[in-house]
């Protein structure tokens, strides 16, 4: 069994999804893949759950400006072992930082041993995120500093990254591309 429910943060509305123990999804409005990890239905209204009570506590400090950690919330986001390490790799991005998904792919070439790996197949696992802004996909950036591939959309994206202090000098918004 599987519950949901919804968030009114600064930025959107957001859906939050649980197995009744761990958060297993965290969606902004009009995100691509929205639900998508979920395929059972999802009894919505459980405001009581443990887990939505502190992930939305976790929320409201992060919108307040303060940093909490990803560790004060039980995850469980559902994806093969490939999105499974991506999204770890996603974790260890500190507050107000970002990197590129050539690091993530080097990252994880290193960890699997192997000479190399796609940065197109880390976009995908990126995109793939259940569990938006705890697990800070919109902290990944293209090489050349395109905020390009943000399935909640690029303008939330710069929002975020905004909101966390991040120095935007450096990164732009693509006039064209796929993942706008």
């Amino acid at each position: 069994m599987y519950y949901s429910t919804n968030y009114l943060s600064p930025i959107c509305p957001i859906m939050l999804a649980s197995d009744g123990t761990n958060l297993i999804g965290l969606w902004l409005e009009g995100q691509k893949y929205y639900g998508g990890t979920v395929k059972d239905e999802m009894m919505i209204g459980n405001d009581d759950l443990p887990v939505f009570i502190t992930t939305k506590d976790w929320l409201d400090r992060y919108f307040n400006g303060q940093k909490p950690g990803i560790d004060e919330i039980p995850l469980a986001p559902i994806g093969g072992d490939f999105r499974k390490e991506v999204w770890n790799i996603l974790c260890e991005i500190p507050y107000g930082e970002y990197i590129t998904y050539g690091d993530i792919a080097r990252k994880l070439a290193l960890k699997m041993s192997k000479p190399s790996m796609s940065a197109q197949a880390i976009g995908g696992a990126v995109g793939h995120n259940p569990i938006s802004i705890i697990i800070p996909c919109h902290r990944v950036v293209g090489a050349n500093g395109s905020l390009t591939g943000y399935a909640g959309g690029i303008e939330k994206k710069v929002k975020l990254l905004e909101h966390e202090g991040v120095d935007m000098a450096h990164l732009y918004v693509p006039s064209k591309g796929t993942a706008l």
